[in-house]
């Protein structure tokens, strides 16, 4: 008799419909992973969120996004033509304040770094030895011109004597020789006073030149010499003050021709960025430097304010000539190539086109063009470097075509969407149209 069979473990069949719900929450999860993927990408790259550009891309050709550039207009101006320096500032006149005679240093009356003006008293030294001086010398021409007086009066009395026939004639001669003697004596003596004052006058230091005074050489109550090597102070003129600068000698006819002197010249910092003083040109020197090839230029400036300071080192700018009437454009819209020079320049279509230009004379912001522009039409003068003939270009502060425009085609993807769904792409581009699905 056979053993009953053992019922084994039960299989558990899940419902029809459950794996298949699985599957479908899978691919969800998937397709949303992968469009993260795709959003996190595009938004790396700058890949254009909004859809419909030619040929599928946003806003341009083959698939390339449309760039965004600044843009000028090509206008009518002036342009100056200037040669640059490195000038040194050099005072008018530079003046070591010395004694012209020896003793002691009585007194300073002036305040270093104190501005004077010509003639005004600056130091004081003893002047009792020249006042004795003096005194001796006036004494002096007051004894010979009493020996000078009782001479001539002899004279006379010679002479009526001679005419007389009381006395021989040789004593008339001897006595006019007599009187010739003392007048010179008398006359050195006048000398002698006026030396003599001269000096007393000496010992009143005062400033030569209208300046400013620098620092104090030699302090009061020192025993002082004339002319010694050391100044009592060193008097600069500040007010005019001159720039000395050097030019190319190949400068020298644009300057000429212009006249030189009188042109106008720019003093500024050191760093290029601060206008300290506008002057005059004042001379060119008479020799061109064979060791360097220049010629020394020397400008004048006023200098009331003391923005200029005695042997700063400044930039110079000297104004040769200004040209007038000429096409300019921005100095960031040139562009070098194997050619030659060219602009990109904005069509109507908004896309940008080479053209090849010849470039005249012009400064740090703008330059002027020759050949090859017109007035009123526009170039690029930023964002040129990923530029083609024919690229489409994005303007400050527009959006780029696209979003079903000509050309693309309507689908739903990064920044489109479906429906009125708003996304921003590449290029500060908005893909706010409603692209039906």
């Amino acid at each position: 008799m056979s053993e009953p069979l053992m019922p084994g473990p039960v299989r558990q069949t899940p419902p029809r419909g459950v794996g298949r719900r699985t599957l479908q929450i899978a691919g969800v999860v998937v397709i949303a992973v992968v469009l993260g993927l795709v959003l996190t990408f595009c938004a790396k790259s700058g890949a254009p969120g909004g859809s419909g550009g030619r040929g599928g891309g946003t806003g341009g050709r083959g698939g390339r996004p449309a760039t965004t550039v600044g843009i000028a207009k090509v206008v009518q101006g002036s342009i100056p033509i200037t040669l640059s320096a490195l000038g040194t500032v050099t005072p008018m006149a530079t003046v070591n304040v010395n004694a012209r005679v020896s003793g002691m240093l009585d007194s300073v009356a002036f305040r270093e770094g104190q501005t004077v003006a010509k003639g005004q008293i600056l130091a004081q030294i003893d002047p009792r030895p020249f006042q004795v001086a003096l005194q001796q010398a006036q004494g002096q021409l007051l004894r010979d011109q009493a020996l000078l007086q009782e001479a001539r009066l002899d004279l006379a009395r010679y002479r009526t004597l001679k005419a007389q026939d009381s006395i021989a004639g040789q004593t008339v001669d001897t006595q006019g020789a007599l009187v010739k003697q003392d007048e010179a004596t008398v006359s050195a003596d006048r000398a002698n006073v006026g030396n003599a004052r001269l000096n007393l006058s000496f010992t009143r230091v005062t400033a030569p030149v209208s300046g400013k005074v620098g620092l104090r050489q030699i302090d009061p109550g020192n025993q002082i010499t004339a002319n010694a090597s050391t100044p009592i102070a060193v008097v600069t003129q500040v007010d005019p003050i001159t720039v000395v600068f050097s030019l190319p000698e190949e400068n020298i006819p644009a300057v000429n021709k212009q006249g030189g002197a009188g042109l106008t010249v720019t003093a500024y910092d050191r760093a290029g960025g601060t206008v300290l003083a506008t002057g005059t040109l004042a001379t060119l020197d008479n020799v061109i430097d064979t060791t360097t090839g220049s010629v020394k230029a020397k400008a004048r400036f006023a200098n009331g304010g003391g923005a200029l300071f005695p042997n700063q080192f400044v930039n110079v700018i000297l104004l040769v000539d200004t040209l007038q009437n000429q096409a300019i454009v921005p100095t960031t819209a040139i562009r070098h190539g194997p050619q030659g020079d060219y602009v990109w320049v904005l069509q109507s279509d908004q896309t940008a086109m080479s053209r090849p230009v010849t470039v005249g004379p012009g400064t740090a912001e703008t330059v002027s063009i020759v050949s090859g522009l017109k007035l009123g039409e526009t170039v690029i003068t930023d964002g040129g470097d990923k530029l083609k003939d024919g690229a489409a270009v994005v303007l400050p502060g527009k959006n780029p075509a696209g979003g079903g425009g000509p050309g693309g085609r309507h689908r739903h993807g990064p920044g489109g969407g479906s429906g009125h769904h708003h996304g921003q792409g590449a290029g500060g581009s908005a893909g706010g149209g409603s692209s039906g699905g």
